[in-house]
């Protein structure tokens, strides 16, 4: 197995601004470190978006803080007495502030005399009819409707998943309604043309699945429906829910889907899916839109994505090992490189600026758990793409974010290793314009 590399291999470390939205990616802070925040939801206040999570370390609750949901800057631990609480979500101010999440499946809300840090444990209950445990929480602010916000609740141990009412107090109060409809967990809510749609998760741990979205014409129910949110093979694109966000702009509203593609444990290597969501409301359907990088303009509404700026064809590039040029449908040239075990794409000349820049690799593989890709740039040492971008292995374009060297005097060989059968179909490596914050 070839060693995993630093982020010295060029990962962006750099605090330059972001540019895009690349679901599955490594996404770094403003310092350049990875952004520790599962789990987690957005709230914004003024002109900022604060996003609260689960730090992998000790599942403490971390914040962030964005004005274009692409530059998020670390404010730290919110409450640094506090570990294992998982999925933490921040109320708005209700005369307090107030962070709540499950912690030994109870109910754990804290407080604070201020909206950064300082919180403290308020509360640590079961809730009724039935003094449940719960395991997976979620929060929806109703905007439309008196600004009330509504918490989430699933458990390990029932198949419910009930929304109860925060009082003004900081309580959790009375549950509101349910949806006994399956095993599900990992809820969240969007409303769009007084229509509330319920997201939820199946329980398959830490692997992803289907998540499904239920429909009710009142926050009190009853809930209908049950259709995927995505085609059934993607797999929620690799993720599971954790909130939606709603952005109302000047031109446009757009509904982005929060989800976190999660490692094996849950932990530190664990990445996010973003996805604006294409709902219907008089079929009741939410279908997100896969693009492998995009992003919206929080002013406006608009959802964007990037120019290609050069391609490089793999068939152009120089072959080694068992590889082989082949015809291939789906490619843009209709030809791709079919590569073996222990084979290699050599691709020259790339164009580089000497600061960080978005390229996408696009190749298939035979079977993601049968091995890995990897990549090497210049004479640095390899690296796996995974860890680079969850997504690699599963879907056909993968961008990843690096640092090359200014001018078309760059060498990135893409190999695989694993077992004899695995296979890797090479298409081509693609370069993007850049944008103003990465220039």
């Amino acid at each position: 197995m070839l060693a995993l590399v630093a982020l010295c291999l060029s990962l962006a470390s750099s605090a330059l601004g972001a540019s895009w939205i690349a679901p599955g990616a490594v996404w770094q802070d403003t310092d350049g470190n990875k952004i520790d925040a599962h789990g987690g939801g957005v709230v914004k206040r003024g002109d900022t978006f604060y996003w609260v999570g689960q730090a992998a370390s000790n599942q403490s609750p971390q914040m962030y803080s964005s004005t274009d949901l692409l530059n998020w800057k670390n404010l730290g631990s919110q409450a640094s007495s506090v570990t294992g609480m998982w999925r933490p979500k921040i109320a708005k101010p209700n005369g307090s502030f107030w962070l709540y999440g499950q912690q030994d499946r109870y109910v754990l809300s804290l407080k604070s005399a201020q909206f950064l840090g300082g919180y403290s444990q308020s509360a640590k209950v079961h809730l009724p009819p039935n003094d449940y445990s719960y395991s997976d929480t979620g929060m929806f602010y109703d905007e439309s409707s008196g600004k009330k916000t509504w918490y989430l609740l699933t458990s390990a141990d029932h198949n419910v998943v009930q929304i109860n009412r925060l009082n003004a107090d900081g309580a959790v109060g009375d549950q509101v309604s349910n949806l006994i409809a399956g095993a599900y967990e990992a809820p969240g809510i969007v409303k769009a043309d007084n229509v509330y749609f319920l997201i939820v998760s199946g329980k398959t741990g830490w692997r992803s699945n289907p998540n499904k979205v239920f429909s009710s014409s009142s926050i009190n129910g009853p809930w209908t429906g049950g259709s995927d949110i995505a085609p059934a093979a993607e797999n929620t694109y690799g993720s599971q829910n954790t909130f939606e966000l709603t952005i109302k702009g000047s031109q446009a509203t757009t509904y982005i889907y929060m989800g976190d593609a999660w490692d094996s444990t849950g932990g530190a290597s664990s990445n996010y899916v973003w996805l604006p969501m294409n709902i219907n409301t008089g079929a009741k359907t939410i279908q997100l839109q896969y693009h492998a990088m995009w992003k919206v303009d929080v002013n406006t509404g608009v959802v964007s994505y990037p120019a290609t700026k050069k391609r490089y064809e793999a068939e152009d590039a120089d072959l080694s090992g068992r590889s082989v040029v082949k015809g291939c449908d789906h490619c843009l040239s209709k030809r791709s490189v079919h590569q073996g075990y222990s084979s290699e794409v050599t691709f020259r000349n790339v164009t580089g600026t000497g600061s960080k820049q978005w390229l996408s690799f696009h190749y298939r593989v035979s079977n993601p758990e049968a091995g890995e890709a990897h990549i090497l740039v210049n004479d640095e040492p390899a690296i796996n793409i995974s860890s680079l971008n969850s997504r690699a292995g599963y879907h056909n374009s993968i961008p990843v974010q690096l640092t090359l060297k200014p001018g078309d005097v760059n060498t990135i060989t893409f190999g695989s290793t694993g077992k004899e059968d695995f296979e890797v179909s090479v298409d081509g490596i693609e370069l993007f314009e850049q944008d103003d914050e990465e220039l």
